[in-house]
């Protein structure tokens, strides 16, 4: 076993390295279960991630700097958990990344941390071209659709499945997040007559869910193109906008991060051993 796993390492390294210079460990990424904020990923985005994630650094709090690197992902796996089900009914799948670091001196604290179960969260960062309503099947980025996250429609719960990964990012170890429910920063199609015309209560609720998610968007971007600082800045100027000129805002900075426009974060545990258990998984 380690033999393969040394092989697909050094695929990745500049010198082959021996088994004592490195120290293994899994970490599950994200799975297909509805999460707190009513998203999940569709089958075909776990493959889609399951490819994308080899080779991708480990770093702590989405910190960006390259002095933050710590791990690299060497191989994934898409497993079927047959013992259960989805709250959608469906097999229950979850993609799994086997890990390497170097051992230092330097990070021998953070690998008895990891053995320890201290460092146990992880969160990941991803890029997501399509969001489909469950109950319509409308891709929200779109069109727009009277269906709301997290109501029910006919006995379901109305939720968004995240499809067409173009892009993963980094996988960073994280404590407490600090946005418990963010997620996929969204592109909305807002119409702006309901704004003008009187709208009813729902209108007006959607309205605001519309807003908060837009200025969820904002602060997550502004991380990714300024760090904390820029992040709270932009928290703070983001308050009192409208919702045209929270697009606007939104905008100015997905041009720039280049035009990536999605940002996916989600929170699941590392697992030290080989044997894909869930007992330290938890979503977002």
């Amino acid at each position: 076993m380690i033999n393969n796993q040394l092989e697909k390492i050094n695929r990745l390294t500049r010198r082959p390295l021996t088994a004592d210079e490195v120290y293994i460990f899994s970490v599950v990424l994200c799975d297909n279960e509805t999460d707190r904020d009513c998203e999940c990923f569709s089958d075909e985005a776990l493959s889609q991630l399951q490819k994308l994630f080899i080779g991708k650094t480990g770093i702590s709090d989405h910190d960006p700097r390259a002095s933050n690197q710590n791990a690299r992902i060497f191989d994934t796996e898409l497993v079927t958990d047959d013992s259960r089900t989805t709250k959608n009914g469906k097999p229950y799948k979850y993609l799994k990344a086997s890990v390497y670091m170097v051992r230092t001196d330097e990070n021998r604290s953070l690998i008895a941390e990891i053995d320890g179960g201290i460092k146990k969260e992880v969160s990941i960062s991803c890029s997501a071209s399509r969001k489909i309503c469950s109950v319509c099947g409308c891709d929200k980025t779109k069109t727009g659709c009277a269906h709301v996250k997290g109501k029910t429609y006919n006995g379901k719960l109305c939720h968004t499945i995240l499809d067409n990964i173009t892009d993963a990012y980094e996988w960073s170890f994280v404590a407490v997040p600090a946005q418990i429910s963010a997620g996929v920063t969204k592109k909305l199609s807002f119409d702006e007559n309901v704004q003008s015309a009187s709208p009813s209560s729902d209108a007006v609720a959607d309205i605001k869910a519309c807003n908060d998610e837009l200025r969820r968007d904002i602060c997550r971007l502004a991380f990714f193109a300024g760090g904390k600082t820029a992040s709270d800045t932009a928290v703070i100027s983001a308050e009192n906008l409208t919702t045209k000129q929270l697009i606007a805002m939104k905008k100015s900075f997905e041009e720039k991060l280049n035009g990536v426009s999605c940002e996916i974060q989600l929170y699941s545990g590392v697992n030290s051993s080989d044997n894909g258990s869930q007992d330290a998984f938890s979503m977002k």
